[in-house]
């Protein structure tokens, strides 16, 4: 005879097993239940504070970097054209064109039957330019407002200096160099010479 008396949830639980049903509850619960809601790919939602999306069938936090995060991981297939990006210069080509080589390749192929090649190119070196002239600016800008009255030696001695640089006067020249630099610029991409100007 058994000494020990079974309780309903022990025979709720040896039903469960029986039937294959292991992770089921053998107790009544009361209480609060969430809706639950049913998301799709691509969909984004807020949970507890956080964004969430579903990316390839996961559901992931989403960050306001995702966009940056895919513009700067060179992806294994090209988008224009499925094929494997594995040469070293895809690379390259996928940071300034969202392309392969073999597309940009095509690309400028094209464009140069249609006759369009020549303002292709010089709209590219321009664009080159101006980023050139803006970061050389915003270093010299940097430079300029940093303080130099005072320099570490390689021996850690603080030497103090005297004199410098009128910061004013160089950093009105260096804006009017720039100035005629950007005019430079905007003349060649628009194919004019210095006297059409």
């Amino acid at each position: 005879m058994l000494n020990k008396e079974f309780k309903r949830k022990d025979v709720e639980r040896m039903r469960n097993l029986i039937k294959g049903k292991s992770g089921e509850s053998s107790e009544l619960q009361v209480g609060y239940t969430t809706k639950k809601e049913d998301h799709k790919e691509g969909d984004i939602w807020e949970e507890n504070g956080k964004k969430w999306t579903i990316k390839d069938g996961i559901k992931q936090t989403y960050t306001k970097l995702d966009k940056v995060k895919k513009e700067a991981i060179l992806p294994l297939f090209c988008p224009n054209c499925s094929s494997l990006m594995k040469k070293r210069v895809d690379a390259k080509m996928y940071k300034i064109h969202n392309k392969c080589l073999d597309c940009v390749v095509e690309m400028e192929h094209q464009l140069e039957i249609e006759g369009k090649y020549e303002e292709y190119e010089r709209n590219m070196i321009a664009k080159n330019a101006e980023s050139y002239l803006n970061d050389l600016e915003a270093y010299l800008t940097e430079a300029i407002n940093e303080s130099n009255i005072s320099y570490v030696s390689e021996k850690g001695e603080v030497e103090r200096w005297k004199g410098g640089i009128d910061r004013e006067k160089f950093a009105s020249e260096m804006k009017e160099n720039f100035k005629q630099f950007r005019k430079q610029v905007d003349n060649y991409k628009n194919n004019k010479t210095d006297d059409q100007a």
